[in-house]
């Protein structure tokens, strides 16, 4: 078992990991950008400095770079499909949800994979040391119901 699940103990990869905290970073300035200049009465200014819209500009979609992508392992076969990201209580993504399996979606096993551990490679994300059985064997990953988190911050 422990040879299945090597993959979990990879070095980090920093260029997909500065690629999906500017996502992080994307996420959070687009509502500031929308709003760029807006002032309410007793409130300040709220704007976006040229700086920040250049990594905004170069940084990754969520949409269009990494949701819905295909996942490689490191010998170049497909082991799944990004299929959601979860951004933590302190607005970094942590976790890709990975589906494993399946067609057409029925059969598909969902998984929780930490961001760090998935690396891009040649415009392809990789998860280096994985097989489908592998995250098959993993536990499938649920979504919290809600209200039945400790810490429910979302609204």
């Amino acid at each position: 078992m422990a040879q299945e699940t090597r993959f979990l103990n990879e070095p980090v990869s920093k260029g997909f990991i500065g690629s999906v905290a500017a996502v992080g970073l994307a996420a959070a300035l687009s509502v500031a950008a929308a709003t760029a200049h807006a002032q309410v009465a007793g409130s300040q200014t709220i704007g976006v400095s040229q700086e920040e819209m250049k990594l905004v500009a170069t940084g990754w979609s969520a949409k269009k770079n990494i949701l819905g992508k295909a996942v490689y392992n490191d010998k170049n076969e497909k082991i799944g499909t990004v299929d959601d990201l979860i951004i933590s209580p302190n607005k970094s993504v942590s976790f890709a949800i990975i589906g494993a399996g399946g067609f057409l979606g029925m059969g598909k096993h969902d998984v929780a994979i930490p961001i760090n551990r998935i690396k891009e490679e040649s415009n392809k994300l990789v998860l280096p040391g994985a097989t489908k059985e592998a995250l098959k064997a993993l536990p499938e990953f649920e979504y919290a119901k809600k209200g039945k988190t400790e810490n429910n911050t979302r609204g």
